[in-house]
């Protein structure tokens, strides 16, 4: 019961701490005079996948077996197919509640048949293109780059050959170009940003500052990481406990649940730009940290492993491949929804049956 409640406690504590996390990262890229999107696909996503990344250097630098390393190289795998189908599923799912909730007022405030009108118009429909074509072209381009990636990726994890090992410099490379990218693309915001994404919160940590101290702004950044930080590990360690009590495998656990447990930061990032209405924002975050999450624990893993794949791992790299050419395929179509985007979720749900026989 202990466990149970300690699991709870820490999914709050994170989610909390992301509110100020976000509140803070806003602050710290207008400190930075980078353009709106990198706040999301950089300096947010950075931060938040930044606690995952030493896990991974710990893992396979410091693994004394074979199996204390493939942690690391787990990790490498479930964190992307997280992002491609939960992070993704949850983001198209809070958007649907956000806007039949709006609906609802409307419909609430000036009568059933005027109201669905007034939503619809006010961009309250299931059915609203969440992007414009330049910020679809945007996201459609970071999806195509993290395919790219992986798929390289995957395919290492298949072969074995002498320089194998020195080619996680070539991803350290990649994530630095596209570091630089985005950090000098300013913003692409279209005819359908929103005017409320460009305003920003007072500061968490100065609400009554107009223009809170830069200190400040450093402080509650990196303080709510390192709440972020310890509330993650802590999670995970919890569902590790509670997985053999439910019956569950430490390999299903490690593969199926400990993914989504370490993206969590993520997702409730994208959850509270949502609930603010700074949807760019929440897709932007979740792009940037599928980059990091492809370049980085990758380096680390084929520098410092073997980097080869059995069937479970080969299986993840397939779910997630599926579910990015279905992103990008609704992307490139501009059929991009919030209703088409909650079934990206479904794709981590067959991950889940198809590892049943894998595992047993």
């Amino acid at each position: 019961m202990w466990h149970f409640a300690l699991l709870i406690a820490c999914a709050v504590i994170i989610y909390l701490s992301c509110e100020w996390f976000v509140n803070a990262v806003e602050w710290l890229g207008q400190r930075l005079n980078v353009g709106k999107m990198a706040v999301g696909t950089i300096l947010a996503a950075f931060g938040t996948a930044l606690p995952e990344s030493v896990v991974t250097l710990i893992a396979v630098t410091t693994g004394t077996t074979p199996e204390a390393k493939d942690i690391g190289v787990g990790a490498a795998m479930g964190g992307p197919l997280a992002l491609a189908t939960v992070a993704y599923g949850t983001t198209g799912v809070a958007l649907l509640l956000k806007r039949r909730q709006r609906r609802n007022t409307h419909l609430s405030a000036v009568g059933a048949a005027e109201g669905r009108a007034a939503a619809d118009a006010a961009g309250g429909g299931d059915g609203e293109i969440l992007a414009d074509p330049v910020e679809a072209a945007r996201l459609a381009k970071d999806q195509r780059w993290f395919l790219a990636v992986f798929v390289f990726k995957v395919v290492l994890g298949l072969v074995a050959f002498a320089i194998k090992p020195w080619l996680g410099l070539v991803f350290f490379a990649t994530y630095a170009v596209y570091f630089w990218r985005e950090m000098r693309g300013g913003d692409t915001g279209g005819s359908g940003a929103h005017e409320d994404e460009d305003e920003l919160e007072p500061l968490k940590l100065q609400p009554k500052a107009a223009s809170p101290a830069t200190w400040a702004v450093l402080v509650q950044t990196l303080a709510a990481l390192v709440v972020i930080f310890f509330a993650s590990q802590t999670f995970v360690s919890q569902l590790d406990a509670i997985g053999p009590m439910i019956g569950l495998s430490a390999a299903v656990t490690a593969l199926l649940l400990s993914p989504v447990a370490t993206e969590l930061p993520e997702i409730m990032n994208a959850i509270i730009w949502v609930r603010q209405g700074k949807t760019k924002l929440a897709l932007a975050n979740i792009s940037g940290a599928m980059m990091i999450q492809a370049t980085v624990p990758s380096a680390l893993g084929l520098l410092f492993t073997t980097w080869k794949f059995d069937a479970a791992l080969i299986w993840a790299g397939a779910m997630t491949m599926v579910a990015i050419v279905y992103l990008l395929f609704t992307i490139r179509s501009h059929k991009l929804t919030p209703a088409r985007m909650a079934w990206a979720g479904v794709f981590y749900l067959v991950f889940a049956i198809g590892l049943i026989p894998i595992l047993t």
